[in-house]
């Protein structure tokens, strides 16, 4: 065995040692709610696609007959000769529906941020990131070479005081956060948020993969805020969409200089056509259904009102176990049960806050969701 493979070797099993190694395990999903792992047929609540619209039969249509006149691939960089025609009339639909002068599709919400901070942001200028941020707004800002200073989850407080403190030193300044954070399912104040970036004249990066489709009739959750000024709309098709990839809406300067600069962009094989149609389908539905867009949330809420927890404010609904070995065996617990519920475990989440992430769906049925709620209540109880 090489120093390499001995060094990896003893990583992993140090994380055997703390509940913390993570393995792959195939998972066949059968439709939008139902899953079948290691011949076990499970209905899951560890799923983004908060639509169901994943298998869709107009979605699935849509991906197939983009393939089929365009390819299975782009084949190359959108600059060079990938840029299929299915792509600017998918930037131009989501442009609409966000209200925004332009926008700018990606090959994931990953390539998106870690490509569009480093274009806007460099050294000499700073990025104020909300702590429980996206791990690609962190991978980011890094990559700019620009200062970074965190402020607490949702603290508008420490905020506004790290934006006095540092704004005067800095030439150009960023505020980034999640529109609905992914691990505890809460939502960014983008009103008080934004306020403070016209103050400080900073300008306002929202990651909302997570709120797209299922908050502000499908819009978002900048929808929720009409005053907010969000300066870069960032999201993806991986979620409510049911499919792959990611977008920019800002004005059209900014969109322009993405497709020059952003080297995510600018050295990516452009997506591929099934994706972009798959997504300009579902856009199709979640426009003309906005009471789909409304049931995830509503689904959430039943079962924070069955357990008496704080009321969901997205799909995402945290319970917070504490310990990893704890939550794992509550994973194994739910299994049993018939229900998938996967654990979550750091550096995902922070030290002490393994938890068990339910994401709720269009297509969840309330009994199911009264089951679960029956199954979690004995897991959440201490010793």
């Amino acid at each position: 065995m090489n120093s390499l493979s001995t060094f990896a070797a003893a990583k992993l099993q140090d994380l055997e040692t703390a509940h913390l190694r993570r393995r792959l395990t195939p998972t066949h999903r059968l439709d939008g709610l139902w899953v079948e792992r290691e011949g076990r047929r499970l209905l899951s609540f560890s799923c983004n696609d908060y639509l169901n619209l994943s298998h869709h039969p107009v979605v699935i249509e849509a991906a197939a007959s983009a393939a089929r006149a365009y390819g299975a691939g782009a084949g190359a960089s959108r600059l060079v000769t990938g840029d299929h025609p299915l792509l600017s009339t998918l930037e131009a639909r989501l442009a609409a529906f966000k209200g925004t002068e332009a926008a700018c599709v990606f090959g994931s919400g990953y390539l998106a941020n870690a490509g569009l901070i480093p274009t806007l942001i460099g050294p000499g200028d700073g990025v104020f990131v909300d702590e429980l941020a996206h791990a690609c707004i962190w991978a980011g800002a890094q990559l700019s070479g620009a200062r970074i200073i965190p402020f607490a989850h949702n603290d508008l407080t420490q905020l506004a005081d790290r934006l006095r403190a540092e704004r005067p030193v800095l030439r150009h300044a960023m505020i980034a956060t999640d529109g609905v954070f992914s691990m505890d399912g809460d939502i960014a104040p983008l009103d008080r948020i934004s306020a403070l970036a016209q103050a400080h004249e900073a300008w306002l990066l929202v990651d909302d993969a997570h709120g797209l489709g299922v908050l502000g009739q499908g819009k978002g959750t900048a929808a929720l805020f009409p005053q907010a000024q969000v300066d870069l709309a960032m999201g993806t098709f991986s979620k409510a969409i049911g499919g792959y990839g990611a977008y920019v809406c800002a004005s059209g300067p900014v969109i322009d200089l993405l497709r020059t600069r952003a080297r995510t962009f600018v050295y990516s094989t452009g997506l591929p056509p099934a994706s972009a149609g798959a997504a300009l389908a579902a856009l199709e539905i979640i426009a003309s259904q906005p009471d789909l867009a409304a049931r995830p949330l509503a689904k959430a809420r039943r079962f924070t009102s069955a357990l008496g927890l704080a009321e969901a404010q997205s799909p995402i609904v945290p319970v917070v176990l504490g310990d990893a070995a704890r939550t794992l065996g509550a994973m194994r617990a739910l299994e049993a049960q018939g229900f998938l519920a996967v654990a979550i475990r750091p550096p995902t989440v922070p030290l002490g806050t393994a938890r068990l992430r339910l994401a709720f769906t269009a297509g969840h049925d309330d009994a199911d969701i009264d089951r679960l709620a029956t199954a979690v209540a004995p897991l959440m109880e201490t010793e």
